[in-house]
């Protein structure tokens, strides 16, 4: 067996982020070959990975940013089982190389973010090698992106719920301002679309039979259900659609009136909300 020198054991754990014992461990079932330590360590976390592939991943953190430029946002939602790994500094900041990536190669999908690499090694990968190195179940479970004229991205205390959201032109006064309190209604308010035409039509179905089924139950004449329907329908819009919400910051106007007043042609041309709870 050959000698595993604590700087070798040094090297593969600065390269892994793996424990030393585990380091030393990999060398020696290696013979002191780095790369086939290398693949013992990254088939210890497969192990692990398919051990724990019926966890929960509850926990986790959500995490979005924007590039330098602010034309394009991405948020990410890293999960894991427990509270504790959630707060882990490693994990948190595995969290943000991954966004950092998508940012960077401009990912249009969670599968082309997990093809991407890292420091040589593909995000898939490295997720399977944080299960091994940390002994919990790790899981990209959503990604979302944002391209426009100008972007921004909030993240509310705790890591627990990001936003993203863009608009159609960034040349008026207060546009950082107005980014900043969109993206606080979107994380406060959960809108289901950013207007009435993009809510989707099972969701204006159930509301509409909400509706009829409460004015029964109130025993509303037949000739008045689909009226009723329809006037909890528009509610729904006001209280769902973003445009149409009442601004948290002055509840006198909507988001849509709030924007206008900035600019007039001024409007949010998408947004992603991510949450943990």
């Amino acid at each position: 067996m050959a000698k595993i020198t604590a700087s070798e054991v040094n090297k593969l754990r600065q390269a892994t982020g793996a424990g030393m014992m585990d380091c030393k461990k990999a060398l020696q079932e290696s013979d002191g070959d780095y790369d086939a330590a290398m693949d013992y360590l990254r088939k210890k976390g497969q192990k692990m990975a398919n051990k724990r592939a019926d966890k929960e991943v509850n926990e986790g953190v959500v995490i979005a940013k924007t590039n330098e430029e602010q034309t394009f946002a991405a948020v990410v939602m890293l999960n894991c089982e427990t509270d504790f790994v959630a707060k882990n500094d490693e994990f948190l900041k595995f969290a943000h190389s991954i966004v950092d990536k998508a940012i960077e190669i401009k990912a249009k999908s969670a599968d082309e973010l997990k093809a991407a690499e890292i420091d040589g090694n593909k995000v898939d990968d490295l997720l399977t090698d944080m299960i091994g190195k940390i002994g919990e179940k790790i899981q990209l479970s959503d990604y979302q992106y944002i391209e426009a004229p100008v972007v921004f991205a909030y993240n509310h205390l705790g890591n627990k719920l990001g936003s993203i959201m863009g608009f159609n032109k960034k040349d008026f006064d207060g546009v950082d301002e107005a980014g900043k309190q969109v993206n606080m209604q979107i994380a406060a308010m959960n809108p289901v679309s950013l207007d009435k035409d993009g809510v989707p039509q099972d969701v204006i179905e159930h509301e509409l039979e909400l509706g009829r089924d409460q004015a029964r139950q109130e025993g509303k004449p037949d000739n008045l259900i689909e009226k009723i329907a329809n006037g909890k329908l528009n509610k729904f819009y006001k209280e769902g659609t973003l445009l149409n919400q009442e601004f948290v910051r002055d509840s006198k106007k909507t988001v849509r009136q709030y924007l206008e007043g900035l600019d007039k042609e001024l409007t949010v041309t998408e947004f992603k909300r991510l949450s943990l709870v």
